[in-house]
């Protein structure tokens, strides 16, 4: 079998990963700075293709817009965050033709390429496209912002997913399902500490599109204080009304210490089920390797989120608190999806040894799974 177009689509899709993980990247520094504003009009940029540079176009600009003056630190990462969207869903619509191309190809195993995976991703790119406009004519609308924050996360998740499948398609043989006896139970646990991790993201998002990051300037308590004034019905209020600029937030300070402290909680309960998890992965075989990656993010997420109270929000720690967090998303999809392609307990045999009685099979010395 030819397989040299799932190999092209594979290439393809490792760019569309890595640019994505720019996007993601750029995304984070845009909101940080500022700058989901700098450019007032969609999809250009005070009517330009990039942004208004010169002083000519800077005066010109300001009379279309003269409740948006022209912030040149604001309008470039607004424009750079664009094009470079763009540019994913281009190569993913190019990901898209390729498998469509080779549809009718099959693996050893009979399988066909996930070209259905390669249309919702694009389909996801479009509608994140929507979100972006939105941002902007809605006016940094909290409930936008983090519908678009979290849509980023989705799109990465599921462009390195696809990575992950086409690898597989061209494996020669396909693993089978690991029938290990309480693997299904591990699946289980990794699956819900994927739906937590994506909560706690979600919180991560509500926090920086209400501007509550500084909520709490100490730790660990929250304004030298264990209980805190906090108003969780108003920081959670997802009703907010559309018409306002939400470029700073409009919140109080008792709301914003609703939402800050909720994402410290949420980080307490993601890292004891992520502790669950990871001594569950210990008592099965081959699975070190997502052991030390995902206690290497979390240790590391930690550490970010603990360095941003303490540090008043650096750019640089913040922007790696949102990337990191990119990152332990990945390593715990990848191991719930890699958990099937274990080795099974009888696979962890010996080879058999022959002795004077006949064959005898010596087990290897792993922990029972």
């Amino acid at each position: 079998m030819d397989n040299t177009i799932i190999k092209t689509a594979l290439r393809l899709t490792t760019i569309a990963f890595l640019l994505a993980c720019l996007v993601v990247s750029l995304g984070a520094f845009t909101r940080l700075v500022h700058a989901g504003l700098g450019c007032p009009d969609w999809p250009g940029c005070y009517g330009h293709l990039t942004w208004p540079t010169t002083s000519a176009e800077i005066a010109a600009a300001e009379k279309v817009f003269p409740e948006a003056p022209v912030e040149t630190d604001k309008t470039w990462p607004e424009m750079v965050h664009r094009y470079c969207a763009g540019s994913l869903g281009l190569l993913m619509l190019a990901v898209t033709c390729v498998l469509f191309k080779g549809q009718h190809q099959k693996n050893e195993s009979g399988h066909k390429p996930p070209l259905k995976h390669a249309f919702l991703l694009l389909a996801i790119i479009f509608l994140q496209a929507a979100f972006g406009m939105w941002t902007v004519t809605l006016k940094l609308w909290p409930q936008v912002v983090t519908a678009h924050l979290l849509g980023g996360f989705t799109t990465l998740t599921l462009i390195w997913l696809l990575r992950l499948r086409l690898k597989r398609f061209l494996q020669v043989q396909a693993a089978p399902l690991n029938p290990a006896a309480n693997i299904g139970s591990v699946k289980t646990l990794l699956s819900a500490l994927i739906v937590l991790v994506a909560l706690q993201i979600s919180l991560g998002g509500w926090t920086s599109a209400n501007y509550a990051a500084m909520a709490c300037p100490d730790l660990p308590t929250c304004h030298g204080q264990w209980l805190p004034e906090a108003d969780f019905k108003n920081g959670f209020n997802f009703a907010q009304s559309i018409g306002p600029n939400y470029l700073g937030g409009q919140l109080d300070g008792p709301a914003r210490t609703a939402i800050h402290i909720s994402h410290r909680l949420g980080a307490i309960v993601v890292t004891l089920v992520t502790l669950l998890a990871l001594f569950r992965l210990a008592r099965l075989p081959g699975t070190q390797v997502y052991i030390t990656t995902i206690t290497g993010l979390l240790i590391t997420q930690l550490c970010l989120g603990l360095a941003n109270v303490l540090f008043a929000l650096p750019l640089a720690i913040a922007v790696a608190h949102n990337g990191v967090g990119a990152l332990f998303l990945l390593a715990v999809v990848t191991t719930r999806y890699q958990l099937q392609l274990l080795p099974t307990a009888q696979s962890q045999l010996q080879p058999s040894k022959v002795h004077s009685g006949g064959l005898h099979h010596e087990p290897a010395n792993h922990s029972a799974v």
